[in-house]
């Protein structure tokens, strides 16, 4: 994929890899590309995906109390708990 970057976005004096990256957290904040569509797109492996998403305090993962139930109620039935 191609990009024609407007005369106006010169002014943020970013790269093209930095602006592929702003995009990148950009559309995995608005649920747009998973976690690993978003590092694909970003040019960097998952890892260093997740520790950009880190430093701006964005979660990788969503892990909500309906999440943690179901795992007790797993780790109960597999003998676990």
């Amino acid at each position: 994929m191609s990009f024609i970057i407007p005369t106006k976005l010169y002014a943020t004096k970013m790269t093209e890899a930095e602006l592929k990256q702003e995009i990148a957290v950009m559309l995995f904040q608005k649920k747009k590309l998973g976690l690993g569509k978003a590092s694909e797109f970003a040019g960097m492996n998952r890892v260093l995906f997740q520790h950009l998403l880190a430093d701006r305090q964005i979660p990788a993962y969503e892990y909500d109390i309906k999440d943690y139930e179901h795992d007790i109620k797993t780790l109960r039935e597999l003998g676990r708990l």
